[in-house]
């Protein structure tokens, strides 16, 4: 117990430091431990409480049971995978008859404990069988045929040989013909004294000599290959057993039907709801749970037995029998289930039973955020045991995050090899790039794949909001005005009004908790409209002589960059926070500063969209150049054909700056600009520049020929390669598809050169 404990101080202590470092902003105060004494105090309660109710009974009913590890597990523990096996087909012969029913099987070993053969009542083929005796083979017990619904009529033989103690259905089936229940395995996985001369094997030895002695007896009539599922140990991976055992269980029925009802009445709601059907099939069709565990530390039951044969369950630990006064009293050697601890956890770590301050103030919680592979394990049992216990449900919302996958989309797994240790990237790249690169563009309860490529983009936008960060601090000197008594500019009243909308569209986002769309919709803005647009706009006045507008522009940087960074914080909370303390008059830290909210005023709708027009004309004329080949610091002329003169001309010197434009001139039509011009519609205006200013005529025409001359090559090797009929014989589908792509591609290419020498 000591170095149980010793291991959980050093690996429990390093969980904590992961989750610090990665910025999750937990009261550590407050931090609690399922074996704490406060939370032991809890589960005791409860289990206190469900016995008191008969909701906790102890029997022998079919558990799963895991031989190497030597403990039942509960339904939602066994993992399911697709194994290969076989079906061995056995003749099992009727008493003093020549005839025989054919069973198949994919458990041979476990025919040592079958204590009858059932056929479905309306498969006329084994009508005349019904209530007459087989012979067990090897055995020798005689065993009845039964008829019962449960038989499939078209699977198999239509036959099925019935083990009550090593199947759950077959449990069922010998419940309703009152059959006798025989288990032939012990706790390693070893046939036991039931199972006659195979007692001692190991079960897959004993299948193989069972298997090996039909055969001898003439009673194997075939094997087929057969691959079905097969439940897994969750802790081990080893093969389940199916076993009749003396355990404790909760009757799960009255406790199922509330956690139900609860989210069909959207007292609880999951996001995305599709989760809620996950939820509702467990809980639907949920057995007893199996709550007691064959391990050496957890939760002890809280039930002890006298000499007397009187079974005392207690919240503290008894000294006497309340029956005949005796002091000889033995603990129940299990131990709890650990996720009976963990249902408990919305209340147990706020002081449940006791009606703490806490408990009134946090129970019941908000939000529960967890992966949808934990939802029948967790998520259920807090709910059904929150309105047990308390008459209200744990949380209001249910926040279904998705699976991290390596990058070629698999669950990571030690058996892969393919984990990621958090703190390793965090080394790299920082906690903030690895918070963000994980929530850009996720959907709510996807699965999303980690690259190192997310992380450097992430990083990558992180360094951009530092760098702009410095750029307005940096300037930042002597007294900066409040934005009300400000007299904007039409560029502060667009990247003012793009803040108010991103703060309605990310707050709207995180309401519905759709945090990856809340990411895009914030990296857009302060990559493009603040970093690369408003901080450009805004040089002209923070370099030039007019003190008072250079001022105001400072007033707006750090306006929008303020609510940017209390915006970002969730995402990326540490470089948020340490640039906060270098805003001007701040004091006190971001987490505590009040979340930006959308303000009408500032909305400027319709200013903000005549000042896209002009952002429009010059990302229009940047792409002109672009087209050919122009470097941007290259100045032209602009001809401008447009009605919103005057938009344009309140915003020249920006257009000049930022377009790379030496003049604009407004004309009628695109006569006006001449003859030679390249020309392009942008949403306030029909552009038009000299072709002579924007290339070299002459070095451009020479450079289209020779790039011509290279495609047409290009043509006629993927041509002549396409024409050769070995090359498509041959040659692998992918190889022969791509070089049609190729081939298409290289064709759009020629034809859009040809196009631009004849405008030249």
């Amino acid at each position: 117990m000591e170095r149980a404990w010793a291991w959980k101080e050093q690996y429990g202590g390093r969980i904590i430091e992961q989750l610090k470092k990665l910025g999750c902003s937990c009261d550590w105060d407050r931090l609690a431990f399922t074996m704490d004494e406060r939370c032991s105090s809890a589960v005791r309660e409860a289990f206190c409480r469900l016995y008191e109710k008969g909701l906790i009974y102890r029997g022998s009913r079919i558990i799963n049971w895991c031989p190497d590890c030597r403990t039942a597990l509960s339904d939602e523990e066994v993992v399911y995978s697709e194994d290969k096996g076989n079906f061995w087909y056995f003749r099992y012969p009727v008493k003093d008859s020549e005839e025989f029913i054919t069973i198949a099987t994919t458990r041979p070993e476990t025919m040592l404990g079958d204590t009858a053969v059932a056929v479905n009542p309306s498969d006329g083929r084994y009508a005349s069988l019904v209530g007459k005796t087989l012979i067990l083979p090897i055995v020798g017990r005689e065993i009845p045929v039964v008829a019962d619904e449960y038989v499939d009529i078209g699977f198999g033989t239509g036959a099925v040989k019935i083990t009550p103690a090593h199947d759950p259905n077959d449990f069922e089936v010998g419940l309703r013909h009152n059959l006798p229940m025989i288990r032939i395995l012990n706790d390693d996985g070893t046939i036991g004294e039931q199972g006659g001369k195979f007692a001692g094997q190991d079960r897959y030895e004993a299948r193989k000599n069972i298997v090996a002695e039909m055969k001898a007896l003439g009673l194997l009539e075939k094997i087929e290959p057969h691959a079905h599922n097969v439940g897994h140990c969750h802790r081990c991976n080893a093969t389940i057993e199916p076993l009749v055992s003396k355990q404790w269980f909760v009757k799960m029925a009255p406790l199922a039907k509330p956690a139900i009802d609860a989210v069909v009445k959207n007292k609880t709601k999951f996001t995305p709801d599709r989760f809620a059907k996950i939820y509702f099939n467990w809980l639907e069709n949920i057995r007893d749970w199996c709550i007691s565990r064959q391990l050496w530390w957890g939760h002890r039951i809280p039930v002890w037995y006298c000499e007397c044969g009187e079974t005392v369950c207690s919240r503290e630990t008894p000294s006497v029998c309340p029956k005949c006064g005796g002091t000889h009293l033995t603990q129940d050697e299990d131990c709890l289930d650990t996720w009976f601890s963990s249902a408990l956890w919305p209340f147990s770590t706020l002081g449940w039973p006791e009606e703490t301050a806490d408990f009134k103030y946090f129970y019941p919680t908000d939000v529960l955020v967890t992966g949808y592979d934990i939802i029948p394990f967790w998520v259920m049992r807090m709910m059904f045991s929150g309105i047990e216990y308390t008459g209200k449900v744990p949380f209001r919302d249910v926040l279904i995050h998705g699976l991290v996958r390596d990058e070629q989309g698999r669950k990571m797994s030690k058996s892969l090899g393919n984990g990621i240790d958090p703190l390793e990237i965090i080394d790299k790249y920082g906690a903030d790039s690895l918070r963000l690169s994980l929530l850009t563009g996720v959907a709510p309860g996807n699965d999303t794949r980690f690259t190192d490529a997310k992380v450097e983009a992430a990083r990558n936008f992180i360094n951009k909001v530092w760098n702009a960060s410095r750029f307005v601090l940096m300037n930042a000197k002597g007294p900066i005005p409040k934005i009300e008594d400000i007299k904007l500019q039409p560029a502060d009243r667009w990247i003012i009004s793009r803040l108010q909308s991103t703060i309605r569209e990310v707050t709207v986002s995180m309401q519905k908790y759709d945090l990856g769309i809340a990411a895009v919709k914030l990296t857009d803005f302060m990559w493009d409209d603040f970093c690369d647009w408003y901080i450009e706009l805004s040089k002209p006045a923070l370099y030039g002589e007019d003190k008072e507008r250079k001022r105001a522009a400072l007033g707006v940087l750090l306006f929008v960059l303020d609510s940017a960074l209390r915006l970002l914080h969730p995402f990326i909370p540490f470089v948020t926070e340490e640039i906060y303390s270098y805003l001007p008059g701040k004091r006190g830290s971001i987490i505590t500063a009040d979340f930006p909210r959308y303000n009408t005023r500032l909305s400027y709708k319709k200013e903000a969209k005549a000042f896209e027009g002009v952002i429009d004309l010059i990302k229009t004329v940047r792409a002109m150049k672009v087209a050919v080949n122009c470097p941007p610091a290259k100045k032209v002329r602009l001809f401008l054909v447009t009605d919103q003169k005057r938009l344009v001309c309140v915003n020249k010197s920006s257009v000049l700056r930022l377009a790379g434009a030496s003049e604009i001139e407004f004309v009628a039509s695109g006569a006006e600009a001449g003859e030679k011009t390249v020309s392009q519609v942008s949403e306030i205006a029909h552009i038009f520049v000299p072709l002579g200013e924007l290339v070299n005529l002459e070095e451009e025409r020479a450079r289209l020929e020779k790039e011509l001359e290279r495609v047409e090559g290009e043509i006629a090797r993927a041509g002549g390669k396409l024409a050769n009929n070995n090359f498509i014989a041959k040659a692998p589908k992918k190889v022969v598809d791509d070089e049609r792509a190729k081939l298409e591609k290289y064709i759009d290419m020629k034809q859009k050169i040809e196009k631009q020498l004849k405008e030249l």
